[in-house]
Parts: C-alpha cells; structure tokens; sequence
C-alpha cells in the first residue's frame, strides 16, 4: 500500500470517529509544523543558501539569533527536543545503542512522555512524523523499524543515520527499502512528498503536528542532480579561528595539527558547499508545503518551526569537520518560527534552547505545562511579543565523550580512547572529551564557562563580548569570584530537573550564592553521565 493509500484509509477512519461539534471546536486550534535540519550550523553561514525559506519562515515571522543546543549532538540533542529535558535527564549521552540512543531503557522511560505522545492522547492531535529520528532507531537489539514509538498517527522514520538514497524507511512499522532512483527515492524529496500527501488526505477535523526530519545537510552530502553544480565558488569561511592552535584549550583541541594539510582544506572546502548543494533540495521541500499549506486555507493557523539537531565546524582550531564541541558553531543553531500572532520579519535575542520547543508546541495547543516534567520553557510568550517577559539569562551544555578501550584504525599510534579520527590522525573525539558549561546571556554578561570531567578538570572561559570566536581562554584571568559562581551554577544545573533548570543565573537580580555550598574537590562531578545513571 503506497503511503497515499494509507493516509487516505486512516483519514477515512478519522471522519467516522468524530463527532461535527467536537471536530468544530479542535478545529480552530492552531496546527504546528517543526522541519529539523541535520548538522545544520548558523554561525558559518548555514543558512546562506536558503533563500525560499527565508522569505517564507523568517520574513514572515521571528528569528531567534541565540537560539542553542544543551549537547551538540544527533542523538542526545534530538532526545532533548523530544523530551523537552537536558541530557542528564533523558540520559541519551551519545548516538550509540549503549549510550541511550533509541534503546530498549529510551523507549520505555521516555518515548512515552515526549510532547508528541502527549500532543496525540491528550491534546486530539494527529501526529506525523517522516525523516530520521534517532541514529540508532532500526537497531534490531531495539525492536527493529517494527517499533513505532507512541505518539504518532502516521510514521515514515528512517532507519539509523542519514542517508539520501540506499535507506530504508519505518512506514507505520513496516520496512519498506529504497534504491537510488532520484525520482522516486531521493530522501529530502520523498519527505517533502509524504508531507504533501498527509497534508492532502488527513482529516479536516482534526488539528494536526508535523515533524519532518531531513538528512541535509548531514553526510554523505549527496545532492540532487540540478544542484551538483551550484555553489562552485564557494569555500568554507575563513574567520579568525579557522585553521588556528586552540591554545590554552582542552587537550583534544591542542592536538589538532597546525597549519591544516592542503588536503584537509580541500577536503572541507568541498564538503562545505556540497552541505549547501544539499540545503538547496531542504528550500524545495520548505516551499512546497507552505504552498500547500496555503492552497488548503491552513497556512493562517499553522505554526512553522525551522531548525536543527545541532552545528557544525570546518576547520575552526584547526578540526577538520565534525560537531560535538563545545564552542558556538556546534551548539548554535537557526531557529525561525512564522505563525498565528507573529508579526512579520522580527529577530529576538533572548537566550533560548531546543528544550522549550516541546513546551512551546504544548502550549500553543493549550496543554497544561505545570503537568509536564520538561525543563525548558514556552517560547509562546516571546512568539506574540509580550511585554516584561521574565526569561532566562544561561542554560547548561553537556556531552559525554565517546572513545574506545582500542585504538582508532585510522591512528593506531595514538593509543586507546580516541575516536573519529581523520587519516592525518587529527581526531575529532576521545572517552575524557566530557564537559558542561553554563552559556550565560545576559545585560552585562556573554560568557561561556565549561568543566571537563578529566584527570585536569580542565576549564574553559570566554567573554564571547571581546572574543566572539571563543580564541583567548581567561579561566586563569578572569575575577575568581565569577568563577567560583559559575563552578556553583554549574553544579547546580547539572542536577536540576524541571523548574529547578529555570532559577535565576548568576547574573540576575535574584540569583543568590552561598559560598558554603561549594563542593570540595569537585566531588559532584563524579555523578555526571555515570554508566549508573542510565
């Protein structure tokens, strides 16, 4: 049965159910839209290709320019939108079945209580979803693409990671494999089309969530046909931290190998733009269904949502290409919302976070948040612009660092613990690449303080003020009453959950320290992404 078909028999079986006067009432409330990019930076200039989407999100809405993610990874970060939670609260540290990612402990802790599942049983939305979920979704030792996570009316999930042709996708829990046909299998193409048909075939008695998930600009980077050519010209960035030492940095930054081989420039060069030639079939995608949208009389109630599951670096402190860091080009990402309420071609500076998206799409769907477990916050009141919003100043990064008992085959001769490692043994991760920081936004203050969980407990602090590209380390420098506030607040987000993750940073007016409450020798540390903990 074709997708088409399928959503045709479910939409028929919606209409029966339903009665014309509760169908009147869910009606007029508004639809939400959320398309997720994958790897998709913003400080690089990832959203450049992207002219459709600009003139139809951004210009017709709000563009939040310090909008982050707590773990600049797939996995974890995509749990965290899920679940509106911090990683030490979803416990998904990395993109690995062992690390939490779609496991059999994920599936039965928290898939039940994601926003959509809520949206779908408590809220009478029917819920779509098409593109890659999880990296580890699929995996036979988790119930295989047989497994539809609760929450969804209709589900085209890709199995594992990112691919545009050669993949096989979950329809409503049977596999159905695609070749490498560009007319019929085309990933970034097949999603926008199985949106077109639900959006053609749903039922009109219902409001409805979307959530679709592209594998642009993520590897293999394959573009479509008319788009190999573009962007020839084009080459990644060169600003301040490009192909530079990360002195005073963490020792996994150190050992970046400068200057970059010519090969190593080529390589990210090319990669660049062919994540660009990607990102061109993504402003197809985003075209067509605001198109729809509008055809079908709904695009005046439908809340668009564009972002991604976390950034990107090419060649920044001399790292070839990768995510996974703690500086802004892997945690930032775009965010741009259009909607009901939103007045046109806005831009917003406050500090937000993946996290507030599931609590944002709740309340726009008139659900009770006090009832949820989520630590993030509802973006609703910053969407309609209103007036003394009391808004957070810092949210919490962290990311456990994925290493091996052996050593990289790439790089034998660096020993055990280092992982994704590039042929001139520049690696990209390592088993002690585990921090948090507290990225603080506030009047007075942009500063990023972070922890590693190793041997040094090495610290990184940046005035993001005077040093936007984050080149100049001042732990050493900076006023040691400010550090030893930030080490608190640290501790202290870290073990937060819910409201807790919502109390005033260290530069608000009612935030309070007590000296006394310092842990001695770091000791809390010892509880962060613990193997116990999941």
């Amino acid at each position: 049965m074709s997708p088409a078909a399928a959503l045709r028999g479910l939409a028929l079986a919606a209409l029966l159910v339903l009665s014309p006067a509760g169908a009147a009432r869910q009606a007029r409330r508004p639809n939400v839209v959320l398309i997720l990019t994958d790897d998709q930076d913003v400080c690089l200039g990832g959203m450049t290709p992207l002219k459709k989407t600009n003139a139809l999100i951004a210009q017709m809405g709000i563009t939040f320019l310090n909008a982050y993610v707590p773990s600049a990874l797939c996995c974890p970060s995509r749990a965290s939108i899920l679940t509106g939670k911090y990683p030490h609260n979803h416990h998904v540290v990395n993109n690995t079945l062992e690390g939490n990612c779609s496991s059999k402990l994920w599936q039965k802790i928290q898939e039940p209580y994601t926003f959509p599942a809520v949206l779908k049983t408590m809220c009478g939305y029917q819920t779509f979803f098409a593109g890659k979920y999880l990296n580890e979704y699929g995996a036979e030792d988790a119930g295989g693409v047989g497994h539809v996570p609760p929450g969804w009316s209709f589900w085209y999930a890709l199995e594992k990671n990112s691919k545009y042709y050669n993949y096989t996708l979950s329809v409503n829990g049977k596999a159905r494999r695609h070749g490498e046909n560009y007319s019929v299998d085309y990933l970034t193409d097949v999603l926008a089309n199985m949106s077109l048909d639900f959006l053609e075939y749903k039922s009109n008695f219902e409001p409805f969530f979307m959530m679709i998930s592209t594998p642009a600009p993520h590897s293999p980077w394959t573009a479509a046909p008319q788009y190999t050519k573009s962007f020839q010209n084009v080459s990644a960035p060169r600003n301040s931290n490009f192909n530079i030492h990360g002195k005073n940095k963490h020792w996994l930054i150190r050992q970046a190998k400068t200057p970059m081989t010519n090969s190593s420039i080529q390589f990210l060069d090319d990669a660049y733009r062919k994540r660009w030639q990607t990102l061109l079939s993504v402003d197809d995608l985003i075209e067509k269904l605001v198109k729809k949208l509008e055809l079908n009389g709904e695009l005046d109630n439908t809340y668009i949502f564009y972002t991604s599951d976390n950034g990107f670096h090419t060649g920044q402190f001399s790292l070839p290409i990768d995510k996974r860091q703690l500086y802004e080009f892997d945690i930032k990402v775009p965010l741009l919302v259009r909607g009901p309420g939103i007045k046109p071609n806005q831009t917003n500076k406050m500090l937000v976070a993946n996290i507030d998206l599931g609590p944002t799409i709740l309340d726009i769907a008139g659900y009770d948040l006090n009832k949820t477990q989520m630590d993030g916050m509802s973006l609703l009141p910053l969407l309609r612009g209103d007036k003394n919003v009391t808004w957070r100043s810092d949210f919490l990064v962290e990311y456990q660092g994925e290493g091996y008992n052996g050593s990289d085959p790439t790089c034998p001769g660096l020993g055990p613990g280092v992982t994704h490692c590039f042929p001139d043994c520049v690696c990209e991760d390592s088993y002690n690449n585990t921090y948090a920081c507290v990225r603080t936004l506030s009047t007075s203050w942009d500063l990023q303080y972070c922890e590693f969980d190793d041997r040094e407990v090495f610290v990184e602090v940046y005035n993001l003020t005077a040093d936007p590209h984050q080149i100049n380390n001042i732990a050493k420098t900076i006023d040691q009453e400010i550090l030893e506030k930030m080490n608190y607040r640290l501790m202290m987000l870290q073990s937060c959950s819910g409201a807790t993750c919502r109390t005033p940073g260290v530069f608000d007016p009612g935030y309070r320290f007590d000296p006394r409450l310092m842990f001695s020798n770091h000791g809390v540390r010892a509880r962060r992404f613990s193997a116990q903990s999941l």
